[in-house]
């Protein structure tokens, strides 16, 4: 009874007629032969035919496969065969394709096509979208549109296979396809279908940026199947992840689990682009962090300056310190000055700054950064000299022309105003430089910053709502251990560019006082004005939030060496917590 219901219904459906309202094309018909749906269906072909096929697929030449127009026993399906081959043919032996176009035999080739394509199989359906870009055919022309046309008919029945071509095929084009958000949706909906590496990989690679929902599945996938990735697998899913800023932790953390599982030394370019990736994504991982490091030495050498260069910038951005490797990029530096460019010599020494690293060939080092930048200052951008001046001040290695440099009414006047992220936090930076120039440098006399630009209230309105657990657990101990509001100051911007999260003013018995009344040089605006009694100290209570690295973020972070130098220098005891 079942069985004769579903044989009841399958005839109505194929005795449906034909939608009223079809895509554009040439033609329209309900739906492809049923043969099209591969090759275990295709109809049986006779001698002639058989030949001719394995002539297609034996030339070796152009000549050889325009003469097969002429063959008795030539159909559409053989035709879309051999335009397949000549586009393979000329991509490999840089052959004129528009002499091939102007060809009579050719035109013929597509003629045959065009007259039957719903005769053409799957396969070399898919090959023929494929193959007419390379030949230099129009994708509005009448064959293109045509064979677009008929693939769009057949998407349902497609093998996920050819789909996937499709998809990959169409994302390079670099245009806008109808055809192509039909395959995307198709896609979606038989995500449960991909069973292979291979096809997640590429799909995550090509296509994924296309499609957020698509995307979101694969990556679900590429969770189930993380463990049979290899090690160029692995790289490439970190690398779509990085590419299209997707921070998918719960991938990340299956792809690193199993990156340290693989027991061969990584290749090269998996070193770097797993740098780049966890660099971009902010991930994290210290494990995996100390084996790319550690097998990323040997082959220093190997590397070109830009890569050595973004390396540094790399390690320096996820705040991974690895002694050996930051020894090796400086002595690369030594040894190939000449070819490292000032753009990439700048990377290097920023990156070193914000670890807080001093080369063991320090003295070295240091002469040759400032010998290469003699005379270039002016070839480098507004942010880029700032960086590489704040750098120096980091590492303590800023020389008085530097810091008159950035100083100059002439430079610091192209940052004021300028509200853009970059240009706040080189603002931010020549503040800290001209901390150095008035705590570190005596023999330094200028020019400084001038007052009405040290204000201290820097987000201070905007953050005053965002306060962190440490934060407010922070004020609340201050206040009941000091007995008051009026012996202690929160949320203190100082005109060294540092942010104090307490102050407090203590007499020679340790106890408050009220700090208010007294001047403090270190506010551009202070209500106080009696200077500090004998004994009295200020004491600075900074916080410090490192989840990943709290037990040495702190000692890693250029930033954090210098603000602990300046608020020394400036008469404050510090009280760190973290």
């Amino acid at each position: 009874m079942a069985a004769h219901l579903v044989r009841r219904c399958c005839r109505r459906l194929l005795l449906l007629p034909a939608p009223s309202r079809a895509p554009p094309g040439p033609a329209l018909r309900t739906c492809p032969p049923s043969w099209a749906e591969g090759p275990q269906a295709r109809p049986h072909e006779d001698g002639a035919e058989q030949q001719l096929r394995e002539l297609i697929q034996g030339a070796s030449n152009a000549q050889e496969l325009l003469q097969v127009s002429g063959g008795p026993a030539l159909n559409s399906n053989l035709a879309a065969l051999a335009i397949a081959r000549l586009a393979r043919l000329t991509s490999e032996q840089r052959l004129d394709a528009k002499s091939i176009r102007r060809d009579p035999r050719f035109q013929q080739l597509l003629d045959t096509v065009d007259a039957q394509i719903s005769q053409v199989w799957n396969t070399p359906l898919v090959q023929l979208l494929r193959s007419l870009p390379v030949l230099g055919l129009e994708r509005g022309g009448r064959q293109a549109r045509s064979v677009e046309q008929e693939v769009l008919w057949r998407l349902r029945r497609l093998p996920l296979r050819q789909l996937v071509h499709l998809a990959e095929h169409l994302a390079g084009q670099g245009h806008d396809s109808l055809l192509l958000p039909e395959v995307l949706r198709k896609l979606e909906l038989r995500w449960t279908e991909l069973d292979g590496t291979r096809t997640v990989v590429t799909l995550m690679a090509k296509v994924g940026h296309l499609s957020p929902t698509l995307m979101e599945r694969l990556e679900d996938k590429a969770l189930e199947l993380a463990e049979q990735f290899d090690a160029d697998e692995l790289r490439r899913v970190a690398l779509a992840l990085a590419l299209q800023q997707r921070r998918c932790v719960p991938l990340l953390r299956a792809l690193s689990y199993h990156l340290l599982q693989k027991p061969a030394e990584l290749p090269l370019p998996v070193l770097t682009d797993l740098l780049f990736a966890y660099s971009k994504l902010n991930f994290q991982q210290p494990q995996v962090l100390h084996r790319l490091s550690l097998e990323l030495q040997p082959h220093l050498g190997a590397l070109s300056p830009a890569q050595v260069s973004r390396c540094a910038r790399s390690f320096a951005g996820l705040r991974w310190l690895s002694q050996p490797l930051a020894e090796a990029i400086a002595q690369y530096s030594l040894d190939n000055t000449q070819k490292l460019s000032i753009a990439h010599l700048c990377g290097i020494l920023v990156s070193f700054a914000h670890l807080n690293f001093q080369p063991s060939s320090s003295e070295e080092f240091f002469s040759m950064i400032h010998e290469r930048l003699q005379g270039q200052e002016q070839q480098l951008d507004t942010h880029l000299l700032t960086d590489v001046v704040w750098s120096l001040c980091v590492l303590q290695q800023a020389q008085p022309p530097h810091l008159r440099q950035v100083l100059s009414p002439e430079f610091h006047t192209r940052l004021r105003g300028d509200t853009s992220p970059r240009a706040q936090s080189s603002w931010l930076k020549l503040l800290h430089i001209n901390a150095t120039a008035c705590l570190e440098a005596p023999g330094y006399e200028g020019p400084f910053l001038p007052p009405e630009a040290l204000g201290g209230d820097r987000d201070k309105d905007k953050d005053k709502d965002k306060a962190t657990p440490l934060q407010r657990g922070l004020r609340e101990a201050l206040l009941g251990a000091l007995g008051g509001q009026n012996v202690a100051r929160f949320d203190v911007s100082t005109v060294y560019g540092w942010d104090i999260d307490a102050e407090v003013v203590m007499d020679s018995d340790n106890k408050p006082l009220p700090v208010r009344d007294f001047a403090a040089p270190h506010l551009s605006h202070c209500e106080g004005t009696k200077p500090l009694p004998p004994g009295a100290r200020r004491v600075a209570v900074l916080r410090w939030e490192f989840p990943q690295f709290s037990s040495r973020g702190r000692e890693l972070l250029g930033r954090g060496s210098m603000a602990r130098r300046h608020l020394r220098a400036a008469g404050f005891l510090l009280v760190e917590v973290s």
